[in-house]
């Protein structure tokens, strides 16, 4: 893979990605110049992948363990050098919610991830396999760091970190998705709201290139309930991030998110994540 330009990196919860294709999800990738693409929520087998996308993308799938549920995949339009499934203990399930890929672009390694976190349920067994997933997700991102200084974490992580993240915070305090103890596990990745390095160092040290490129506003969205006018009053979620090493997110010069122009010409109930990554100026640092 080449960066003569930004390499252009882009994550997307399909909802289905059959579905997904029928309602013109082609459409959208022919037309975004993506150099790596992440899906969550495939539901679909790596034939059905590899049909819809053709054969000018390497296509790297895991599937959930129950058919027709999660899945995550790696599409990019240069073989990846070797690919991991593994995360957390030999007996914690995480098939279809955790791909590693290791890319080379000019001699630089970079190491992207496609991950989906279960939603998760209030007070009920959904929210311990939440948990267990977000525990074993932190125990990753160190190693991560260590593997390559170009490392990026990306996909539906179902967790608003902060109330800039929701656009109805107050009415979501005790339900899945905003809860303390969900919000506590983005404060040790990126540091907590008012930290003077959060989004800077602190925590983990990993950044929330969302955040950091939008500033201090609502949103921007990237999620929609599909029940009553959501999507029409903007009433979102900022579910889907794209989470860097410190050295890639230095190489950021565009994010932006691909929000449908009216609710009819959606093809899923997220809208596309799409970052540009500089990596020549990583190289010439």
């Amino acid at each position: 893979m080449s960066s003569a330009k930004p390499l252009r990196i882009a994550s997307i919860n399909t909802n289905g990605v059959r579905a997904a294709y029928r309602k013109g999800m082609g459409d959208w990738l022919d037309a975004r110049d993506v150099d790596i693409l992440a899906i969550q929520e495939v539901r679909a087998s790596t034939e059905d992948l590899e049909g819809l996308l053709g054969p000018v993308w390497n296509i790297l799938h895991d599937a959930a363990t129950a058919k027709g549920r999660a899945g995550v995949a790696l599409a990019s339009r240069s073989r990846a050098s070797i690919h991991r499934v593994a995360l957390g203990a030999e007996e914690f399930d995480s098939a279809g919610r955790w791909l590693e890929a290791d890319y080379e672009v000019d001699g630089q390694i970079i190491t992207v991830v496609s991950t989906y976190v279960h939603s998760g349920e209030t007070d009920t067994p959904k929210q311990v396999e939440k948990y267990k997933f977000l525990d074993a997700m932190i125990a990753r991102l160190p190693e991560l760091s260590m593997h390559s200084p170009l490392a990026l974490v990306l996909g539906d992580l179902n967790v608003g970190h902060r109330t800039l993240d929701i656009k109805n915070w107050r009415g979501n305090k005790k339900h899945a998705g905003f809860l303390p103890e969900e919000r506590e596990y983005f404060d040790r990745i990126l540091g907590a709201e008012g930290d003077e390095r959060y989004n800077a160092g602190a925590g983990l040290g990993w950044v929330d290139v969302g955040r950091k490129w939008a500033g201090e506003v609502e949103g921007p969205y990237t999620w929609w309930s599909q029940r009553g006018k959501a999507f029409d009053t903007d009433t979102g979620w900022r579910l889907d991030y794209h989470l860097a090493s410190p050295q890639l997110a230095a190489s950021v010069v565009s994010y932006v998110v691909d929000r449908a122009a009216a609710y009819d010409q959606r093809w899923s109930d997220h809208s596309p994540v799409v970052v540009d990554y500089d990596l020549s100026k990583e190289a010439h640092s």
